[in-house]
């Protein structure tokens, strides 16, 4: 019969379909740092409370040191047979250094071993994701304050709807990332507590010191409860809840610039180094990094909701189906560090149809606010004077003209408050200029959240 650390219980070897279906090993071996360092830390724990020697302990450390150089060398085998990370690396320390090796899973379990590993793992990664939103706010930051004063429509409804800064758009997206950083933030708060010592899911009988190897692995402090420590994964839920926002957040970005890059906008004009052709048509720039990114927003989702349903009728504590609560993570981390650094790298070379971005911003009756305060500051009741203005509108309509291509006289035709200084109030500059509000589009605000931005 196999041998298997739990082997004896039993009387037949696992079926080999079985084994290969029920193992981990696989895409665990991911956490192998994380086993180890945990499991260093363990043992010092377990020598210094008395519950093994010390020479067992310099043992265990320094074979666990060995396996992870060997890990990192490329020099280790995982093997199925072994199920999981935890069991890989324990089988090939007891091999380097006997029946020391034995003793290190004195306890724990692998319940309370794998969720601290997974707590571990996602406290460094929720650090990656981190730093690579910043580094796209840098690129946000960099593209406004290189396009400082360019004038674009702004949307709503995807209609024009008032003319806006190209920088103040852009740092709209900043604000998101910055939203972002915060539940990342907040998800780490409660992550960052070690669960190691519950055991199975009822503690363990040995004098341990839960507190000494949180402090030793950089956790805030410890889990409450046994049982909810071995069964919860809500800081996992939690961690794909705020990635799924952020991909929300770079799927809205990376419509914008698809739509922006067409013929039909004709605003922007992507790097070609993340752009690619057609096998076909020799003349196409396909937005492909843009469009990827978009789609990779719904296999985020996926992973946030693959988890969410995998743990919505498990009873307390430990079930084997936790054991899928690793690859939607796993898959979310990787997902959203390549789309982050792929728009961080992507911006800077954005090249900008300034005159065609201006044209645009112009057009469509976009300083028809505009007017309307107009009107409100010369005494007009604003619902009257929002009705002025769109039979103005539509006047234009029908004359196939535009509101800045109006005489004085033909304003004078739907309200006596025009004045000639009604020109001056219709530009796409005044219009801009004019909404100095804190967090206004005027280029007094923009460079002034730039500067709050950068210190």
């Amino acid at each position: 019969m196999k041998s298997k650390p739990w082997s004896g219980r039993f009387t037949e070897d696992t079926n080999q379909f079985v084994e290969d279906f029920t193992a981990s090993i696989s895409f665990d071996k991911r956490l192998y740092r994380q086993d180890i360092i945990g499991s260093i830390a363990h043992a010092i724990m377990l020598g210094e409370q008395g519950v093994i020697t010390k020479a067992e302990t310099n043992k265990i450390i320094k074979g666990l040191q060995g396996i992870l150089k060997d890990i990192e060398s490329d020099n280790f085998e995982f093997l199925t047979e072994f199920e999981d990370i935890h069991m890989n690396i324990e089988k090939r320390l007891i091999e380097r250094i006997g029946d020391a090796g034995r003793k290190l899973h004195t306890a724990r379990s692998r319940n309370d071993q794998v969720a601290l590993d997974i707590r571990f793992y996602l406290r460094d990664e929720i650090q990656a994701v981190y730093d690579y939103a910043e580094r796209l706010q840098d690129s946000l930051v960099s593209l406004a304050k290189t396009n400082i004063d360019v004038v674009m429509p702004g949307y709503t409804h995807l209609q024009r709807a008032q003319p806006v800064l190209f920088s103040h758009h852009m740092l709209a997206y900043y604000e998101m990332l910055e939203r972002d950083k915060g539940r990342l933030e907040d998800c780490l708060k409660r992550l960052n507590v070690s669960p190691l010592g519950a055991g199975a899911l009822a503690g363990t009988t040995f004098p341990i010191n839960r507190e000494a190897v949180a402090r030793e692995l950089g956790f805030e402090g410890v889990t409450k409860n046994s049982i909810d420590s071995v069964s919860d994964r809500d800081f996992s839920i939690e961690f794909l809840s705020a990635s799924s926002i952020i991909m929300m957040h770079l799927s809205r970005f990376a419509e914008e610039l698809i739509l922006w890059s067409s013929s039909e906008f004709d605003f922007i004009e992507l790097p070609d180094s993340f752009c690619t052709g057609s096998s076909i048509m020799p003349q196409k720039k396909n937005p492909d990094v843009p469009e990827l990114v978009r789609g990779k927003t719904g296999r985020v989702y996926g992973d946030l909701f693959s988890l969410l349903t995998t743990m919505k009728g498990l009873p307390l504590a430990y079930n084997k189906d936790m054991q899928e609560d690793k690859e939607p993570v796993f898959d979310a981390v990787d997902t959203v560090k390549d789309c982050l650094r792929a728009f961080s790298e992507m911006l800077p070379g954005i090249r900008l149809n300034k005159e065609r971005m201006l044209k645009a911003a112009g057009g469509g009756f976009s300083t028809a606010t505009d007017m309307a305060d107009y009107l409100v500051r010369k005494g007009v009741p604003f619902r009257d004077a929002h009705e002025i203005v769109g039979k103005c509108v539509r006047y234009c309509i029908e004359k196939g003209k535009d509101l800045y291509d109006l005489t004085l006289k033909e304003f004078q035709r739907f309200s006596k408050a025009f004045e000639k200084d009604i020109f001056d109030y219709i530009t796409v500059e005044k219009s801009v200029n004019s909404r100095g509000v804190t967090g206004g589009t005027a280029l007094k605000q923009v460079k002034k959240r730039i500067k709050e931005i950068e210190g």
